[in-house]
């Protein structure tokens, strides 16, 4: 639950990011070691999901509209380590930060 005026920060596998690298075969990209997925579409599938960790994908925009849904307002995204809220500490738990996208959102 977050009170009124307070700031929700999501870290989320990007989609868009993922593809771009599977899709310019950047084998680099992925963290799963060849020993556990040789196949680059199989890498892609497994760090989106993280080990069934996540269990959906996410883009920009499908992210904005889930916070709207969800009463959240003056959605932004930011960059790894960086806010645009006034809580500097909000960042203390940011990592992943060559396959996440950030957003920051606030509940009226």
């Amino acid at each position: 639950m977050l009170k009124s005026g307070g700031v929700l920060r999501v870290t989320l596998p990007d989609l868009e990011k993922g593809l771009a690298a599977y899709q310019s075969c950047d084998r680099d990209y992925f963290l799963i070691p060849d020993e556990e997925w040789e196949d680059i579409g199989s890498k892609l599938i497994v760090q989106l999901l993280w080990y069934g960790y996540s269990r959906t994908l996410f883009v920009r925009g499908f992210v904005e509209e889930l916070l709207r849904k969800a009463g959240f307002t003056d959605i932004r995204h930011v960059a790894y380590r960086e806010t645009a809220s006034p809580y500097p500490e909000i960042v203390d738990l940011d990592n992943r930060e060559q396959e996440s996208l950030f957003v920051e959102a606030s509940k009226p």
